[in-house]
């Protein structure tokens, strides 16, 4: 099994981020940033769970809903890549993808 804790520290800090922004740094791109990174997050995990399927998009729930959203599609994908054999190839991927994404939402962002 892969230890996938450097992934859910990632991931629990953005989230934690994201819902601490307020509304002005949100709508000038940060939640659109994290929607991004959520739905990506989701359809690595789904591709992971379910070879061959279809992934499902992540829904836009508003600017408010994206730190959540990263948090729960971040902690899926986490659990996905724990049980997989691949994990610990894809899991160097996916933190890179999430620490870019905190990087982005950065002061100058907020």
């Amino acid at each position: 099994m892969t230890d996938v804790t450097p992934l859910l520290t990632a991931v629990d800090r953005f989230a934690d981020r994201l819902r601490a922004l307020p509304q002005s740094a949100l709508t000038r791109g940060a939640a659109a940033e994290g929607l991004a990174l959520a739905r990506e997050l989701a359809a690595r995990a789904q591709r992971l769970e379910e070879p061959g399927g279809r992934p499902r998009t992540v829904p836009d729930a508003g600017v408010f809903a994206v730190g959540d959203q990263v948090a729960v599609t971040g902690h899926d994908l986490a659990e996905a890549l724990r049980r997989t054999p691949e994990g610990a190839r894809e899991l160097a991927d996916a933190l890179a993808l999430v620490e870019a994404a905190a990087r982005g939402t950065g002061p100058a962002a907020g």
